[in-house]
């Protein structure tokens, strides 16, 4: 298998990490690959290695994700963890208001878009089981190399690779979690297996995962309280399916074929049990049956992709998808009053949920080679295709919440990379032209009558209807942009590099949210400018230390957007979208040292954030006056943690010190939504006996009572929202490769 073949199915996901960067990867908790020159970071769109680009990366790699996954449960849980720009999780299947460097994330598989910012659901970190995933990609800031949505960066998961060797292999995992009584609805399970085939050019790989997830019990022994509303991860069951075949077409070329399924369902055993927020009691769950369906979402996806890494002299990567997902949303209140209508039923007697349908077809292409006789400059050309269809519909009563939105771009990009002074310098910089067309068809908005409070940052269409059963012209607004990206990066010496760069991003804000909340007549969709789209850029400046046991970094980053995007509470705990500019600046440190002792390790990771927003809604002047409040920007943050991984054993230790945080400014949010901090440590430990590996892995290793942040900093009256983290919690697992 030639070198040029390995790159081209690195880019397509066809193999996993080279097997010297997954199989020797430590058991750190921040460990990335350590060899920048034999990384191939597929999100980044270039087959050039991350030391010759002016971003902030990292690789998570497939034992650090594992060993992550055994202690919290999920991808998302894991990128949290070791990434201390990120928001703490809500240990909910919701992720709305997790963010990393105060902005949205875009999620991806194999480079294929999880999200939905038409109508964020905010279930894009729960698409894939983390069994099937190889490693995940990080790149930091806002970004257009993935097209929409990558304001905050990038969260690609690529899944695992075709098989190297001929005949058959794979591998299974058995898991069991449990809390720390060892109650019986407490305990959950995992089955995971994953069977490959190579027979000369053809290669197939098949996998299947089923988790049951019980109750989760805090530091005092109390169940956590669900949110029924937006869905949950414990009290549920998840089924997650993978497939993909592959064939060589010649020594250079490759075509791949991946699909997977991934279905997770509450069981819908408890109801709610509000807490009181005065005395510090958190919500909890007692036994009951929820009304209408539990909240649960369903992600397919299929796509094709070829590659030639010598197609005239370049490196050629295509891909065209297929992405669906269903994300239903529980019935926590009966009568939801939002959702009430007296043409159908009298006030305060009708129930209803709703349910977010999204599809998308794309396809992407690009062609990457050195310039004949100039070596030194490496270009590439691309463009992208996606078609988004969305809508937000009750399922009750076959109402429409949200009306369709049709969303469509199309865009051709190129990238410059000029190395200078035998790669001493690298320049590198690159344009995107994006060409976004939005369809929306006349529609009605609901009949609520429920009213909209006043409030310091709610100053507009308040007092009136949240909705109001109002008629709304639809339209064809029209975003042409031209998005750009640049930088430099000094490397004197190898291992010491810094660089300087910028780049722009861009999403729309949650249409759905927008459109829905309408209330007042003569609204024409092509002149409403809230749901233009939003431009965010990201400066940066960074300096990385990579040699002998020392691995080390900071960056300074800042980043705005004249049109942003804020969610704002309402008192029927339903969000809406405010547009103001939004500044954000932080800084982020990351320390590994491998001490004497062979195999250990220390780790320290540090993150610092701060965002303002313009609170005059009514009459904005542009001037950044109040701080993002909790819904919007996650707190700083400290990362300990220490590692062994010598031979058969490896070991971990970690701590997360999340930092108390006081909102202040001009609209100053309600002082109870001020965030006292806490911290959490987890622990872990593997053997690998002749026969398959065995773990032991505890999350809250203290079993330490604390409320987490999303519920400590927004909803400040609401008793049904004040849940607190999950307590001491045990995994043991056996896994075996053949």
């Amino acid at each position: 298998m030639n070198r040029k073949w390995i790159v081209a199915a690195l880019l397509s996901g066809a193999l996993p990490f080279p097997a010297f960067a997954q199989d020797a990867a430590p058991a750190d908790a921040n460990a990335t690959a350590q060899d920048d020159d034999s990384i191939i970071v597929t999100a980044a769109r270039t087959i050039l290695p991350p030391n010759a680009l002016p971003l902030t990366i990292d690789v998570i790699s497939k034992d650090v994700l594992d060993q992550q996954i055994a202690i919290s449960g999920s991808v998302t849980d894991a990128v949290s963890t070791l990434t201390p720009s990120f928001s703490p999780t809500r240990q909910k299947l919701s992720g709305a208001g997790e963010t990393l460097r105060g902005r949205s994330p875009l999620y991806a598989i194999n480079g294929i878009p999880q999200s939905t910012p038409m109508r964020d659901g905010s279930r894009d970190g729960f698409t894939i089981d983390g069994f099937f995933v190889d490693r995940v990609e990080l790149i930091y800031g806002s970004n257009a190399l993935q097209g929409i949505g990558g304001t905050g960066g990038i969260v690609n998961q690529v899944t695992v690779g075709a098989p190297k060797e001929e005949g058959f292999g794979g591998r299974f995992l058995l898991q069991g979690t449990t809390d720390n009584d060892f109650s019986g609805d407490g305990m959950g399970g995992k089955v995971a297996g994953l069977v490959q085939y190579r027979a000369g050019r053809f290669d197939a790989t098949f996998g299947a995962a089923w988790e049951k997830r019980g109750a989760f019990y805090d530091g005092e022994g109390r169940r956590v309280g669900l949110n029924l509303t937006q869905g949950e991860t414990q009290d549920s069951r998840t089924l997650s399916l993978f497939a993909r075949l592959g064939y060589e077409l010649s020594p250079t070329a490759r075509l791949d074929l991946i699909a997977s399924r991934f279905e997770l369902k509450g069981d819908g055993d408890y109801v709610a049990l509000a807490g009181n927020r005065l005395t510090g009691i958190p919500t909890t769950a007692v036994r009951g049956t929820p009304p209408g369906k539990s909240a649960q979402n369903r992600t397919e996806s299929i796509a094709a992709s070829l590659t030639d890494t010598d197609l005239g002299g370049g490196n050629f990567v295509s891909q065209i998808f297929f992405n669906r997902s269903r994300d239903t949303f529980g019935g926590e209140v009966a009568t939801q009053a939002t959702f009430q209508d007296p043409a159908l039923a009298p006030v305060g007697t009708l129930f209803d949920q709703s349910q977010n349908r999204s599809r998308k077809l794309g396809a992407k292409l690009s062609y990457e080679r050195a310039v004949p006789g100039f070596e030194d400059l490496t270009l590439t050309i691309g463009f992208d295709a996606l078609v988004d269809k969305t809508e937000q519909a009750l399922i009750a009563t076959g109402r429409v919440w949200v009306p369709p939105s049709d969303f469509r771009s199309l865009a051709p990009f190129g990238q410059a990379n000029l190395k200078l002074f035998d790669g001493v310098v690298r320049l590198a910089g690159g344009v995107r032209w994006e060409n976004v067309k939005i369809k929306i068809d006349d529609y009605h908005t609901l009949a609520s009558t429920t009213f909209r409070a006043c409030s310091a940052t709610v100053t507009t269409n308040c007092g009136l209807p949240s909705y109001g059963g109002v008629d709304v012209a639809g339209g064809k607004p029209k975003f042409q942009d031209l998005l750009i990206n640049g930088g430099v990066i000094v490397e004197p010496w190898h291992g010491i590099r810094a660089y300087a760069s910028y780049a722009e991003g861009f999403t729309v804000p949650d249409i759905g949210r927008i459109t829905r909340a309408v209330n007042t007549t003569g609204v024409d969709l092509d002149t409403f400018l809230d749901i233009s789209p939003i431009v965010s850029n990201n400066r940066e400046i960074g300096i990385e230390l990579k040699r002998g046991p020392l691995d080390a970094s900071a960056t300074y980053f800042w980043s705005s957007s004249d049109k942003g995007q804020l969610l704002i509470a309402r008192p029927d705990r339903i969000f809406d979208v405010q547009r103001q500019r939004v500044e954000i600046q932080g800084l982020e440190v990351n320390l590994r040292v491998a001490l004497p002792i062979d195999g250990l390790k220390l780790g320290v990771g540090y993150a610092h954030l701060q965002g303002k927003y313009d609170s005059d809604s009514a009459n904005p002047d542009g001037i950044v006056d109040t701080d993002l409040d909790g819904t919007n920007i996650s707190p700083d943050r400290l990362n300990l943690n220490a590692s062994y991984n010598k031979g058969p054993l490896s070991a971990l230790i970690q701590t997360q010190f999340f930092l108390d945080r006081t909102f202040h400014g001009k609209a100053n949010p309600d002082p109870r939504n001020n965030f006292g901090g806490y911290n959490i440590t987890d622990a872990s430990i593997r053997y690998q006996t002749g026969f398959g590996g065995l773990s032991f892995s505890v999350q809250n290793l203290f079993d330490k009572f604390y409320i987490d942040y999303s519920s400590d900093t927004r909803l400040p009256t609401d008793n049904l929202a004040f849940f607190a983290g999950r307590g001491r919690t045990f995994t043991l697992g056996w896994d075996y490769r053949f």
